[in-house]
């Protein structure tokens, strides 16, 4: 095919790109002919994914450094987004972090961290550029949830608790979004090998690996637009840690 016939590359923003599942659902999404746009913490491991991308798959990766928990930076991300003038045909908000504690005693501030970074961020920058896309009547909202939204853990319970609102979030999204053209799904993936788990003293053969999370997102979205996968939930094969 003529270069000048090549469909236009779509656009892709996932949050919390660097490591991870993040990471591995960006090199999922470069493979098939899609641009990134990105945040995380840290810059060193972005700007290895940028090169690792534009040599593998000639795909453009563009980023910020974000604390999630700012709800001041995630706005000014949403501005880089934007600016970019670009249809965003696919927003997944990956962005997360884990501190165990349980409800009845851990701090207010690691209460309040821990939904900011799970729950707040994602509905914050969701809100920012929803109007771009319900004006483009198109475009697929993944939200990566966990299946601590459905399940108990003991040592987890502000990180559960924003998970599960984030579920139900989702939940509330996909009825409002369905007649507007907007696909929304909600993935919970059980164990997988992250940093969350380090240290953990478990083999990595106990764990999903994170290409596995961004093979089933690929899936999601890779359907006709008149199918949704509303949930997905993901375990390791043994079951649960």
């Amino acid at each position: 095919m003529n270069s000048a016939n090549k469909p236009a590359r779509k656009l892709a923003v996932v949050t919390g790109g660097s490591r991870g599942i993040g990471a591995a659902i960006i090199h999922e999404l470069a493979r098939h002919d899609f641009d990134v746009l990105t945040y995380a913490r840290k810059e060193p491991d972005l700007a290895v994914l940028k090169n690792d991308l534009q040599e593998r798959y000639k795909s453009t990766l563009g980023y910020q450094l974000v604390q999630a928990s700012d709800p001041v930076q995630i706005e000014a991300f949403a501005r880089y987004v934007l600016s970019a003038g670009r249809h965003i045909d696919v927003l997944v908000n990956n962005a997360g972090m884990f501190k165990p504690g349980t409800l009845a005693d851990e701090t207010s501030d690691q209460f309040h961290e821990m939904m900011a970074v799970n729950f707040d961020s994602a509905c914050q920058l969701t809100k920012h550029l929803l109007p771009q896309m319900k004006q483009a009547h198109s475009g697929h909202i993944i939200n990566i949830s966990s299946i601590a939204a459905i399940t108990a853990y003991p040592s987890g319970g502000s990180y559960a608790t924003a998970k599960t609102a984030l579920l139900g979030y989702t939940r509330n999204l996909r009825s409002e979004l369905k007649t507007a053209g907007i696909r929304v799904t909600a993935v919970l993936p059980g164990a997988t090998l992250t940093d969350s788990w380090a240290g953990a003293g478990l083999p990595d053969s106990r764990f999903m690996p994170a290409e596995d999370v961004a093979k089933v997102v690929w899936a999601c979205i890779d359907l006709s637009e008149r199918t949704v996968v509303e949930e997905i939930l993901l375990r390791p094969q043994l079951g649960d840690i």
